[in-house]
């Protein structure tokens, strides 16, 4: 990396940004940025108060009016300016969001970034395509058209594992649709939310459009979802957290947009190329060292492939580096913190009691002793109502386990509470086709897992929430449908009002 700015500098007026302003959080407490992968601070900040939500929330409430009123014209060229000056600044966030997350360098650098760049191009141009149904007289006497208009205030709540593309997922349909917004980031991880909001204010966006509020859940997260001038809320978190938040923005009656957990199924049928179902499988195990809700966890392999998918998934594990996320050769970095290492471990160390640990379950010495890493771990021999196959562990573990009849693995498949996303493998497309019918996932792919654009919807089943982000489908959550009717026959006594009074 090039000329990394320095994050103690940049953020010295503090961890809050509201009304175009950085400032410091008033709730009395203070919370430490660690780089995950060397165990060293990289930011200590005041945590946000109910008061600074608050203000975060008037600020938005005041900008609501002007920027609702703005054509999508005007919104898109606010929203290419962003993705141009995101661009321009790529290599500080990619810089940042590796050194508050431990991501490789290569996945910041080739994913995250340019993700979050490519959503707010989409969305410039979703800004202009607001549609709803084609006007017409659906009546015969009238003309109805259908208008879609923004909401009002937003209140948002993005995870750790994601900070940039999660906030930006939940910022950009929001501000494209005409809304405004206050986003709360993972108080592990808030570095990457305040620079977007930064550079929004750089492309021109008004003061007060995006605030970032960064606080503890339990106290500015629940009063953001809570909050009276608040009409909608989108969570992106555990769906534990996630029962949480909708208790609470059901109380307001506040609109509601859950993508909460996963424990995505990957399915090899035993016609499926075992070389690129092997090399899938360890991509989409370990993406994000397993820190994603849609990586593949439960690999479910037709028996006459079992055994050499296992073995050559192993093969393959043991060849990942494990080392400096800013180094070009890592391939896996460490988990977002040493409490989630030690939760992964815990699972692992759990399932020796009745599976087999074909290769990993070991956290690492020597020069990784003081981060938070965990060697790629494959188990096997785990049973279908353990816990590693059914809970979420959100590390780099996968679990692989035998069918035999093709209805077997589409059973076993849907056999979890979530349906977040999942994987088909097979060369027979009939095959492959009922399985992306019957699997109960929000996305399957076929011959592939993981891959997502900014196009196409993500949201899942289940307890894995409801609502999409990404895509045009988003504004079905940020946009208000209005159904306008106009007569058209200037009759002052109409037919149909004999059914109420007088005769025909």
């Amino acid at each position: 990396m090039g000329n990394r700015f320095q994050v103690k500098d940049r953020f010295a007026d503090g961890a809050q940004y509201i009304d175009g302003q950085l400032r410091s959080g008033t709730s009395g407490r203070s919370h430490t940025v660690v780089d995950p992968a060397t165990g060293d601070e990289v930011l200590t900040y005041e945590l946000a108060s109910t008061a600074d939500v608050d203000e975060a929330v008037a600020a938005a409430g005041r900008a609501f009016p002007g920027w609702a009123a703005a054509t999508p014209g005007e919104r898109s060229d606010a929203l290419h300016r962003l993705a141009a000056v995101l661009a321009e600044q790529a290599e500080d966030f990619a810089y940042a969001e590796s050194l508050q997350c431990g991501k490789p360098i290569k996945l910041s650098t080739e994913f995250d970034v340019p993700g979050t760049i490519d959503n707010t191009a989409f969305f410039a141009g979703a800004a202009r395509h607001l549609q709803g149904q084609a006007a017409a007289e659906y009546s015969g006497d009238h003309t109805s058209y259908v208008r879609r208009e923004a909401i009002g205030v937003v209140g948002s709540i993005a995870p750790w594992n994601y900070p940039l593309q999660m906030a930006a997922w939940k910022i950009l349909p929001a501000v494209a649709a005409g809304n405004t917004i206050v986003l709360k980031p993972a108080e592990l991880t808030p570095l990457t939310s305040l620079m977007f909001a930064q550079a929004a204010k750089e492309a021109g966006l008004p003061d007060g459009v995006i605030n970032i509020v960064t606080g503890a859940g339990r106290e500015a997260g629940e009063h953001l979802v809570g909050h009276p001038d608040v009409v909608m809320t989108s969570f992106t978190g555990s769906t534990g957290v996630g029962k949480r938040v909708a208790e609470i923005a059901t109380a307001t009656v506040k609109r509601l947009h859950l993508e909460l957990g996963g424990k995505a199924p990957f399915l090899v049928f035993d016609d499926a190329d075992l070389e690129a179902a092997a090399h899938g499988a360890v991509a989409a195990s370990l993406i994000n060292t397993g820190q994603d809700c849609t990586a593949a966890t439960r690999a479910y392999v037709q028996r006459p492939l079992h055994d050499a998918f296992v073995a050559r998934v192993a093969e393959l594990m043991d060849t990942v580096r494990l080392g400096d996320p800013f180094a070009s050769g890592t391939d896996l970095g460490p988990l977002v913190s040493h409490a989630q290492r030690d939760r992964v471990a815990g699972f692992v160390e759990r399932a020796r009691g009745y599976a087999t640990v074909v290769t990993g379950g070991e956290i690492p010495g020597g020069e990784l002793a003081a981060g938070a890493y965990y060697r790629p771990t494959l188990i096997a021999g785990a049973a279908q109502d353990s816990e590693v196959v059914q809970s979420e562990i959100f590390g780099p573990v996968l679990v692989v386990l035998p069918f035999d009849t093709d209805d077997e693995g589409i059973a076993l498949a849907n056999d979890t509470p979530y349906g977040l996303a999942a994987s088909a493998w097979s060369r027979d497309v009939y095959r492959a086709n009922r399985a992306t019918r019957e699997i109960k996932a929000g996305c399957v792919w076929v011959n592939d897992h993981i891959p997502i654009i900014s196009e196409m919807p993500h949201g899942g089943y289940k307890a894995s929430g409801f609502g999409k982000d990404m895509s045009a489908y988003s504004f079905e959550e940020y946009t208000q449908v209005k159904h306008v009717m106009y007569d058209n026959t200037a009759v002052a006594q109409k037919d149909w009002h004999r059914t109420i009074f007088g005769d025909r």
